[in-house]
């Protein structure tokens, strides 16, 4: 019986080639699923550019992440967003009238608050007269939010920006089916009762199924999970190796909960209900527990399970960044500079998730850096698999110069500097809101643990990425 593996080399699908090249160099992570201990390194060269302004962070913060259905599952996105706003003016006392821009990031839109920056900034005593607008970019969306910012401060158009993201997944839009909106549309245009009945008489009871919302590719109609599980099986990831990594997520983000690490959480008093003060999807478990679970997308063979995948998150975030030269003069010692960045896009099909492997080299070479000048990688963790499949990639001689047209090969991240207080398949994944967490959690542990240059990258759907040096300020 001929199969895949009869077929000549060249003629393979492209994840199958994949498959053949990686799955000769395994890669675990179980000896090393404990970061190391903070390490002092030197200061090296800044990045500041001659006659573009420095841009900087003086501080961010975000609402505990919460798993979607559970606490903020009666709110609305704009509720969480106005409370990261209020945060943000508690945790800074900037004053209001002084920020020139509020830009915040969502995904999944609540249609009567399209403009979820606007009504966020109105809800947290922001000025009317304050402009606000939102972005969309999936799951990179805070991180358009902040570098929309960062281009407006270093043109000199505004001095001080507000940045966030926010996304609600415990309420999303459900809609009628296209049937029964046109039904309902054309019945509101009748003129008369002859019309109505007209229309009436040809209504079908399917058309009352509902449109469900999805993770999914509009242009390849593949869910996000599925994408992931074919590219685990592609790079030759195996199940042991996924469940390893969602455990060291898990153990350091307790482990940075615990300690207090996690100083950006700002509590929440949700109306009528306790105060929120942590985020409460981390949980640890065992690689004996994890392996019970099947698999959740492709069935029976897949490897990619909710012990593995981020889970679906409520949650917003907020940063206020500054011109150096406004900050100071408001007595303000930043945390951070928002130094280069890119963003990518590639085949939405075979590489959705690639987005790090393709960003990181290009944000190195635009700032003049190598992955060795990297003191703490903050990258967004949507599954295991994608995670580990993008460190097979940047680790690769062969996936560099057949894919990127490259002669080298990216360079794999060291694990004791790679998202040593968790990451997305722990602390969670507010789709709009990740960015900004990335932001912060590459500043504080910079002041933490010493260093001078972090690297925050995440994929995101339509096979986009982003990628980002952020600076520690001068102590």
């Amino acid at each position: 019986m001929t199969t895949i593996l009869t077929y000549p080399f060249k003629n393979l699908p492209t994840a199958s080639k994949w498959a053949l090249r990686f799955s000769i160099r395994p890669l675990s992570c179980s000896s090393q699923l404990r970061a190391a201990p903070a390490v002092q390194t030197k200061t090296k060269k800044t990045l500041a550019k001659p006659n573009i302004r420095n841009v900087v962070v003086v501080d961010g913060v975000r609402t505990p992440f919460l798993l979607s259905g559970t606490s903020y599952k009666d709110l609305m996105p704009h509720d969480l967003a106005r409370a990261a706003l209020t945060g943000l003016l508690h945790q800074t006392s900037v004053p209001k009238e002084v920020v020139d821009y509020i830009i915040f990031g969502t995904v999944i839109q609540e249609v009567k608050t399209s403009n979820v920056a606007r009504e966020a900034a109105l809800g947290a005593g922001f000025s009317d007269k304050t402009p606000a607008h939102t972005v969309t970019m999936a799951c990179i969306s805070a991180n358009q939010a902040m570098t929309t910012g960062v281009g407006l401060i270093a043109s000199g158009q505004c001095d001080v920006i507000v940045a966030g993201g926010v996304e609600l997944m415990s309420d999303v839009p459900i809609r009628h089916s296209r049937k029964m909106r046109k039904l309902m549309l054309d019945l509101n245009k009748a003129k008369s009762m002859g019309q109505r009945l007209s229309l009436i008489s040809k209504f079908r009871f399917n058309f009352l199924a509902p449109e469900l919302p999805a993770v999914s590719e509009f242009s390849t109609s593949e869910t996000m999970g599925h994408s992931a599980d074919r590219l685990a099986a592609a790079f030759a990831v195996s199940r042991l190796e996924q469940d390893e990594y969602a455990l060291r997520s898990h153990s350091l983000a307790k482990k940075a909960q615990d300690e207090g690490l996690l100083s950006d959480v700002v509590p929440f008093k949700v109306p009528g209900k306790d105060t929120v003060t942590k985020d409460n999807g981390i949980r640890p478990s065992s690689l004996e527990q994890m392996a019970k679970l099947k698999p959740a997308f492709i069935k029976p063979y897949g490897t990619v399970t909710a012990a593995n995948s981020s889970f679906l998150t409520d949650g917003a975030s907020a940063i206020l960044i500054m011109a150096e030269e406004k900050a100071l003069a408001m007595g303000y010692k930043p945390k951070a500079y928002l130094r280069d960045f890119m963003y990518v896009s590639q085949d939405p099909k075979d590489q959705l998730l690639l987005g790090p492997t393709y960003a990181t080299p290009k944000v190195l070479e635009k700032a003049g850096l190598t992955m060795n000048d990297i003191d703490a990688f903050e990258f967004h963790e949507a599954f295991s698999g994608q995670i580990l499949a993008n460190f097979k990639a940047m680790d690769s001689d062969w996936f560099a110069e057949n894919y990127m047209g490259r002669k080298t090969k990216v360079g794999l991240p060291p694990l004791e500097k790679f998202n040593n207080w968790g990451g997305s398949l722990s602390l969670g994944h507010p789709f709009g809101a990740t960015g900004c967490r990335l932001v912060m959690a590459a500043a504080n542990r910079l002041q933490k643990e010493g260093g001078q240059y972090g690297l925050v990258a995440a994929c995101a759907a339509g096979g986009q990425g982003h990628a980002m040096i952020v600076e520690a300020y001068p102590k």
